[in-house]
């Protein structure tokens, strides 16, 4: 079935790494992927040390979408289309397939959209798929089975404190 995690509340991608955990404890094969991110947060490292998980990111990490020039854009474009191809290329492999921040990447046309939908159309009822991120379009929320909205209420960095390792990230 298709997961959505979405909201502007923290615990979109923990939510995503709650499933993983539980797919692999009954011996499923996970592949969690990541859009605008880079790897690094503890709960990346610590889900790729288990046999059955496998995680990836792009080879480049452009930062914020916002403050990218139009080349950078280009550049994101090209690199996410092709990531995006290689995933999907491999899903047979895996039980669970999260794609962390695949909305935001969708949302800024980043991707190729048709290719996703036509995946989530086809894949859906094989597999589990979980898709996070900030406003999903109504074409993803009309095909998911599960959509779990985070809101945020309250948050440290609305008083200026930056993420923290172990925490936020």
């Amino acid at each position: 079935m298709i997961h959505i995690y979405h909201g502007d509340g923290k615990g979109k991608t923990t939510a995503a790494c709650g499933l993983a955990l539980r797919m692999a404890g009954h011996g499923g094969r996970v592949l969690f992927t990541q859009f605008f991110k880079d790897g690094s947060s503890g709960e990346i490292v610590a889900l790729a040390s288990l046999p059955t998980v496998e995680t990836r990111h792009p080879d480049l990490h452009f930062g914020r979408y916002r403050t990218l020039t139009e080349d950078q854009r280009g550049q994101l474009r090209t690199c996410y289309r092709a990531y995006l191809a290689d995933i999907l290329a491999e899903a047979e492999a895996f039980d669970l397939i999260v794609l962390d921040e695949i909305v935001s990447a969708y949302n800024y046309h980043v991707i190729d959209r048709e290719a996703l939908l036509d995946f989530l159309r086809a894949q859906g009822p094989r597999r589990e798929l979980v898709l996070t991120g900030r406003a999903p379009a109504p074409e993803l929320l009309a095909l998911a089975d599960y959509v779990t909205e985070m809101r945020k209420q309250k948050h440290p960095f609305d008083r200026g404190i930056i993420a923290r390792p172990g925490v936020e990230f």
